[in-house]
């Protein structure tokens, strides 16, 4: 006779159940209960990532207010002065608000030529009459003018140069070198000025000098005319 299995009875298999059920439950429960497999806890994520230290705590250090623009509570620039060459009548120092030597406190002239080289050299001099000390700084404005005010010549263009503030007590001068190329070498077409206008820097009036140096380069090849930056004194030395 062959034995067939009887299925388990039903309290069997409502038993097993409750026990696979039970089981479930545990393995859930040990997953959510704050503990890994390793025994360790896992990490706490916040809303915001905080940045990563070295595991010490120290405080941000205060901010420094910039001095670049000159303002808030920053150092201040320091002045640089520039040494004025040596015998020469007045000094470079830097630039100050409210120095600045304006037309009316200047005496304007034209000094000697001095030629070399197939060029013509005239130092363009800018005098403090006033009393009080005043600044120029970089280059004079000019333009040769005939008998009835109208220019000669296109406006002189500028030498290359370092600019620098020149300080002038009352009395004390500074020059700029007005150059061309002589006319007789150059073959340029000329004209006879019977002035000169020069405009101290940052000024628009302007002072009106004899001119004595004759003929200059109005047009043509080799004809233009350059001024250099003022230098402290009444000329080259």
């Amino acid at each position: 006779m062959v034995y067939t299995p009887r299925s388990a009875p039903r309290s069997a298999r409502h038993g097993a159940l409750l026990v696979g059920t039970v089981a479930v439950l545990g393995l859930l429960t040990a997953c959510g209960n704050g503990t890994s497999a390793q025994g360790e806890a896992p990490a706490t994520v916040s809303g915001t990532a905080a940045p990563a230290t070295d595991g010490t705590t120290s405080p941000a250090p205060p901010a420094t207010p910039s001095s670049a623009t000159g303002t808030g509570t920053g150092l201040p620039d320091t002045p640089r002065t520039t040494a004025s060459p040596g015998g020469a009548t007045g000094t470079t120092t830097p630039a100050a608000a409210g120095t600045r030597c304006h037309t009316s406190e200047l005496r304007a002239a034209v000094g000697r030529n001095d030629p070399g080289a197939g060029q013509e050299n005239f130092p363009v001099v800018l005098t403090n009459a006033s009393a009080r000390t005043c600044t120029v700084h970089g280059y004079p404005g000019a333009a040769f003018v005939g008998a009835s005010g109208a220019q000669l010549g296109p406006d002189p263009k500028r030498s290359p140069g370092t600019p620098v503030t020149v300080r002038l007590g009352p009395g004390q001068s500074a020059w700029a070198g007005l150059t061309f190329s002589n006319p007789g070498v150059s073959g340029a077409k000329t004209a006879t000025p019977a002035a000169l206008l020069v405009t101290p820097p940052d000024e628009r009036d302007q002072l009106k000098v004899a001119w004595n140096g004759g003929p200059v380069p109005v047009s043509g090849n080799s004809s233009t005319v350059r001024l250099t930056v003022f230098s402290p004194g009444a000329g080259p030395s």
